[in-house]
């Protein structure tokens, strides 16, 4: 009954408890004055009953408060209110005869979200989280309320030769209505002109007030976009052959139109990764990452992805976080709501030192793409860096609940319980890695930590044999965790001269707790610009969005 009328359960179990108690008193005075002869009950008596039931509804009232989340306890942020503008972006279904343009398909819909996405006071939930629901066959509202939004767009896309057939529909997931619907019979050359008509619908449906003209997506030629398309979908699958089949296609595209801004952004990702990989030499990678995002900002200037990764590359590669910075502030102004350059900001945060910044910025990155797996992994990490285990344990098991396998979060679940003093349950977490590298620099530690002595060195031999190139950063930490001062600093000036990404995050890396008294370290910091006074003389001002 009380849920049918929607009654708050603190008040109903409130209730329970003070008539419970009040008809058990009744029954008792009954009886007793039964026994004695007598009728009605004393004032004293009554002032009892009404004692005690006060004192149970205090008590009830107190548990109630207990069991509020007004905050978390488990450091996931809130669940923010779901604003009537909000909207997820599902991908549109492949309808093609063959079958065979899903990619096409994926695209549209991913080029709708980032259009969307730039029109003022509409909340769009990140790609991530829109498209880890494809093939799910779940129910409009459960995604709805899973990504928080009051809105879907879901569609399909036929392309047959140079036709195309699209249809959209905008549903409020509240009670599973369609708001508006319409269908496009164009050819491929068209394709543009319909992505602005679905977004300029979309936000005429829901009321948005635009600030300016209405943002429009970049032309192109319909080859070279088609193209793009491939190489974005090939790339994602991140295995060596799908790297260079993406490259090979965003320079086709590129061979068509040089002035492709997000082709040539696209194309620096793949060689930024490449390098990430250890498939491509680092500095080689990341000069071409650094060529080819320069030309795309030169085509576009306020293109903020490029600016993003211009501040990756010189914070990672050049280890310069001066000339990151800056980079990093114009990507967020001009893209203030994307989770992705929200969460590579929070990163470089972090890297600062400004740990309270950085977890604001990543618990508003969850909250905008909340099944987004890197996300929670960054929210998870933060939390580690500033001390709280047990948040961060929470936030990476919820990271390996949306992704089982995902790379690294053992690893970090083992870090973190190695950080709270249970080694035996860190080496089962580091066992379970997927990624080797990960697992044999986890292993040493875990080992050390529960004083097996020759399963330790023989798994940091394992490393230094198969990784000594591409992971001496963390071989470093490795030695500075078991105590071994002098052999970390070696490593550490190996990592210089390898030129390791990871020395980014060195000033704020737990795992070197154990050599911060030596005088070598605050030199060693300062001789690669990570001091504390260097890093927190670096202007880096950034603001939640309003939205």
């Amino acid at each position: 009954v009380a849920e049918n009328f929607g009654w708050p359960a603190g008040i109903v179990r409130g209730a329970t408890v003070f008539f419970g108690i009040g008809f058990f008193v009744t029954l008792v005075l009954a009886w007793y004055h039964g026994e004695k002869g007598q009728q009605g009950a004393t004032g004293l008596e009554l002032l009892i009953i009404a004692g005690l039931l006060l004192a149970a509804g205090a008590a009830v009232a107190h548990v109630s408060r207990g069991s509020e989340p007004e905050e978390s306890e488990t450091g996931a942020p809130p669940t923010l209110t779901i604003d009537l503008r909000s909207i997820a972006v599902l991908p549109f279904a492949d309808m093609s005869p063959e079958g065979d343009q899903e990619y096409f398909s994926d695209g549209i819909s991913e080029e709708l979200l980032n259009l969307l996405v730039k029109i003022p006071g509409l909340l769009v939930a990140a790609r991530t989280s829109s498209f880890s629901f494809k093939g799910q066959n779940l129910e409009i509202p459960e995604i709805a309320e899973r990504l928080n939004v009051a809105h879907v767009l879901e569609g399909s896309v036929r392309k047959a030769g140079n036709e195309v057939r699209i249809a959209a529909q905008l549903i409020r997931a509240a009670d599973g209505f369609h708001i508006w619907s319409d269908t496009w019979d164009r050819s491929v050359d068209d394709i543009f002109a319909i992505q602005d008509e679905i977004a300029a619908d979309v936000a005429a449906q829901l009321k948005v007030t635009l600030l300016g003209a209405a943002p429009t997506v970049a032309k192109t030629d319909p080859e070279a976009y088609a193209l793009f398309l491939q190489a974005r979908q090939v790339g994602r699958q991140g295995t060596a052959e799908s790297l260079e089949q993406s490259i090979a296609l965003y320079k086709r595209a590129l061979a068509i139109d040089p002035d492709y801004a997000a082709a040539w952004a696209g194309l620096a990702n793949r060689y930024s990764n490449q390098s990430s990989l250890g498939l491509r030499p680092i500095d080689e990678g990341f000069r071409l990452a650094r060529e080819a995002t320069n030309r795309a900002l030169a085509i576009d200037p306020e293109y903020a992805p490029a600016h993003a990764r211009l501040a990756y590359i010189a914070m990672s590669h050049d280890g310069d976080p001066v000339a990151a910075a800056p980079h990093y502030e114009r990507a967020l102004e001009l893209a203030p709501t994307d989770a992705s350059i929200v969460n590579t900001a929070a990163a470089f945060a972090h890297r600062l030192g400004r740990l309270d910044e950085a977890m604001a910025l990543w618990e508003y990155a969850v909250a905008r793409d909340p099944v987004g797996t890197g996300r929670h992994v960054g929210l998870g990490v933060a939390y580690l860096l500033a001390g709280r285990s047990e948040d961060a344990i929470a936030s990476l098991r919820t990271a390996l609940s949306l992704s089982p396998g995902r790379v690294g979060t053992q690893y970090w679940i083992g870090v973190a319980l190695l950080s709270k003093g249970e080694p035996e349950a860190a080496l089962a977490a580091i066992q379970l890695e997927s990624s080797e590298a990960l697992r044999l620099i986890g292993l040493p530690m875990a080992y050390h930590a529960l004083g097996q002595v020759a399963e330790s060195d023989a798994a940091l031999a394992e490393l230094i044999e198969k990784y000594e190139q591409t992971a001496a950063y963390n071989i470093a930490y490795v030695l500075a965790f078991r105590g071994q001062a002098d052999r970390a600093f070696e490593w550490l000036d190996k990592a210089v001269e390898y030129n390791d990404p990871g020395l980014s995050g060195i000033s704020v890396d737990p795992l070197f707790a154990n050599i911060h008294d030596y005088p070598r370290w605050l030199a060693f910091l300062e001789s690669i610009g990570q001091s504390p006074e260097q890093l927190a003389a670096i202007e880096f001002n950034v603001a939640l969005p309003k939205q």
